[in-house]
């Protein structure tokens, strides 16, 4: 069983993973996407959750079960991550009648994304997590990036 100080640090990763999130959700929820500011937080605060407690569900598990009964592959928990949150992002990607119109597929893989940050910020490598929240804030605004440039030597 964990320690209440342990307990403690898994809540501090949650908030941080939130935090992270949040800066690629509230960018989402600017340009009124189908996944923003509370979607993002929310699926990276879960990975990061479900990261988090894996060690102690598997000590639970070694304690309270029967050796031959016992199969534990981590990744497993990863896997059923990206299938979780792809599954999500599927439900935001729109197709319209227009055979080469899909929409909503950055917001899609921003899901993913937030899971990744999520999934770091459970491992402890928070400048990966710092990292790939703001490179996810920088990719998003590739277009609007583009389009300034686009204006000046367009001239």
């Amino acid at each position: 069983m964990e320690t209440y100080y342990s307990q403690l640090w898994i809540l501090l990763d949650l908030i941080i993973a939130a935090v992270l999130c949040s800066v690629i959700g509230g960018e989402r929820e600017k340009l009124d996407k189908p996944a923003g500011l509370r979607t993002n937080i929310i699926v990276g605060s879960i990975a990061c959750f479900f990261v988090s407690i894996s060690p102690g569900l598997s000590n639970f598990l070694i304690e309270n079960m029967e050796p031959d009964h016992l199969s534990m592959d981590a990744i497993r928990i990863l896997q059923a991550i990206v299938v979780g949150v792809s599954f999500i992002g599927a439900g935001t990607i729109l197709k319209s009648k227009d055979e080469n119109n899909v929409r909503n597929l950055t917001t899609a893989s921003t899901l993913l994304y937030s899971a990744g940050i999520g999934i770091s910020v459970a491992l402890h490598v928070y400048i990966i997590a710092i990292g790939l929240a703001l490179m996810g804030l920088i990719i998003n605004s590739l277009n609007k990036i583009w389009a300034f440039f686009y204006r000046i030597f367009k001239k």
